[in-house]
This record gives structure tokens, sequence and C-alpha cells, in this order.
């Protein structure tokens, strides 16, 4: 299955039916009056969260959803049917934007939320309920309400506890896939990872989700390479796994470029908690580790997050995932801080006063 991260829909609730202008005539009875029955009601469009789908896939093929019309008020005062919804499926992790792709209409987190997107025109009121006490037979009825028509955009931005950055070939989906039971494209070419990836983590018991996305290159967050829009996948981590490879010309300048593009994209990406780790050290000799670290130490002092007051900043790790050689010890940090970030939030949550 391909996977598609965003999707433009249009979208047209249903119309209202027309009330009915309608008098009871049967044989013997008199004085039978109005008996128009209303209109119903359109159908609405909605969009809902469902378990089981990790792209917007399904939007590729089909941009365009109509509810259904409400069906026309008859006589015997017989309203009319409501009109079918329509329901937008969208995986776990979806935005809704409008036309604009700027305003937020819905945000879609958790299995089972639902946002209406339009709402149906009403029903037009039947002859039956004009009836006053001076207008005894009202030849008069409403037609129904139009129904809304918009363009939305469907973004989706993955559920993930941790994120791997890190230039193009840097070891993220290698990692990815020696952690988890993932098996995302691996090759010793730039941009093998052309879409996320998700993986299930765990540690001591413990269980997160990591997410890979391709490789960012300088410039960007200006479109060049495969642009930045891929960050969005990472804006709901908790924390950040920053590879480098060892044996990269200068450690220090990749981990400048990537400091740059997460300042670029901004959204609260660059004062994320973030874990770097040296990749790839099985191939490069001591005295070249030796070297690049006293490069990214240099390099993280001056373009690194800010730190914590009373927290010392973490040093850089020494990762090779062909080897395992300190990959426990890497997942046991992320594991930590995410935990540390969930207590952080359930305190926060439980500190809200409620007001009425």
């Amino acid at each position: 299955m391909k996977f598609l991260d965003q999707a433009k829909v249009y979208v047209r609730s249903g119309d209202g039916g027309a009330g009915c202008v309608s008098f009871r005539r049967e044989k013997y009875i008199e004085f039978g009056g109005p008996d128009g029955g209303d209109g119903g009601n359109g159908g609405n469009i909605f969009a809902e969260c469902v378990d089981g789908l990790n792209t917007l896939i399904d939007y590729r093929y089909q941009q365009h959803f109509k509810a259904g019309t409400g069906v026309h008020g008859m006589g015997r005062n017989r309203a009319g049917g409501k009109g079918k919804d329509v329901v937008l499926k969208v995986p776990v992790g979806t935005q809704i934007f409008d036309e604009d792709n700027e305003t937020l209409l819905a945000d879609l987190t958790e299995v089972g939320q639902t946002y209406l997107i339009a709402k149906g025109g009403n029903g037009g009121f039947g002859n039956l309920h004009f009836t006053t006490s001076t207008n005894r037979s009202p030849r008069r009825a409403n037609p129904g309400q139009v129904g809304i028509e918009r363009t939305i955009w469907l973004r989706l931005k993955l559920i993930a506890d941790a994120g791997l950055v890190g230039l193009p070939n840097a070891g993220k989906s290698t990692f990815l896939a020696t952690v988890s039971a993932a098996k995302p494209k691996i090759a010793d070419y730039p941009f093998t990872t052309l879409h996320p990836g998700l993986g299930v983590v765990r540690v001591d018991a413990r269980e997160f989700v990591l997410a890979d996305i391709p490789g960012l290159i300088e410039g960007a967050h200006e479109g060049l390479g495969l642009g930045d829009r891929f960050l969005g996948h990472v804006e709901r981590c908790r924390v950040i796994l920053h590879l480098i490879d060892g044996g990269c010309e200068h450690a220090g300048t990749s981990y400048r470029i990537i400091r740059q593009e997460l300042e670029a994209y901004g959204n609260g990406l660059e004062t994320k908690q973030e874990i770097i780790a040296l990749s790839k050290c099985d191939t490069v000799d001591m005295e070249t580790i030796a070297k690049q670290l006293e490069r990214l130490k240099r390099a993280m002092r001056t373009y690194g997050p800010a730190a914590v007051p009373g927290e010392k900043r973490r040093s850089p790790m020494l990762l090779s995932s062909a080897t395992n050689q300190n990959v426990t010890e890497i997942l046991r940090a992320l594991a930590d801080v995410i935990s540390e970030e969930k207590n952080i939030e359930i305190a926060a949550s439980k500190a809200k006063v409620w007001q009425p």
C-alpha cells in the first residue's frame, strides 16, 4: 500500500426536502383541512477516526463526497425521511484543515473521535405547519434549505512517542529494523526512505512507538531534497533521536544542518528533548570516533537546544546497529524521557482547575 499523508477533498452535505401542500379529501368527512408533511433533513458529512488505517491513500482515488438529499414531505401528514449521511474514515492522527490549508478545524488523535464537517440542510415545513386560528387552510410550504459545500484538506501526522531524524544514510532505517519488527527499505544510496515508517519498540518491559522519516538535507525547508514536510510526523513525538553518521566528513556540520532545519520548520521541534548518537561506529576507527565526538560536542554547545535549568546536557552516545553496540542503552534513554514527559502531562492535566 502506498503512503499518502495529505489529501484535498470536496464535500457537500445534502439539501433538505421540500414541505408539502396537501389537503385532506375523504368522503363523508367535512372540514378535512391541511395535511401536508414536512420535508426531511439533508444528510451530514462526518469524519471519523478509525483503527486499522495508517494512510490517506483512499482519498487519492475519490475526492468528492455528497450526502443524500432529504425526502420531500407528503400528504396525510407524512414527513420525509432524512438524507443518508456520509462518513469519511481517517487514521489516527489526522488533522482537518479548511480550504486555505492553514485553519485547523479538528485534530483526531483517538479512535472513535468524530467531527461534523458539513451539516445537512433543514427540511421545509409543510402547509400543516402554517395553520393558525385565522388561516385554516394555508396554501404555502417551505422549500428545504440548501446543503453546505466546502473543500477541506486532510493531513496525517503519525502518532509516535519518539522520532528519528538525521541526514540521508545516517542509519535511521537500520536502527528501526534492529529494534522493532518493522522492515523498512535499506540501501547504500541517499533517500532510500521515501515514506515515514513506524515500529513498536520494547525494552525492560516498557513499550513505545518509534517513527522514522526520510532524511533531511541543507535547504530542505526551501524544498530541496524531499523537503521538510515529513517533519510533521515527528511533531507529536516526546523525544527525538538524532543520528549522525560516524564516517561522515564532519559530525559537527551534520548536526548543525539538522538543527537549522528543525528551527526553520518550527512547531516546537527545535525545543524538544533530543538524544544524539554517533551511528555506524563499527565502520570507523577509534581515532576518527574521538575526533568526530569532539566536533559534535562543540556543535551541540552552539546549535543544540537550550538546556533545562539544573539539568545536565546529555552527551552524545556511540551506536552500531549492526553489532548492537549501545542499542539497549539508547532505547532505555528514550524510554526514560518518554516516561518523564508522560508524567509531566498527567500532572499538568490534574492541575487544571475546572471552571463552569
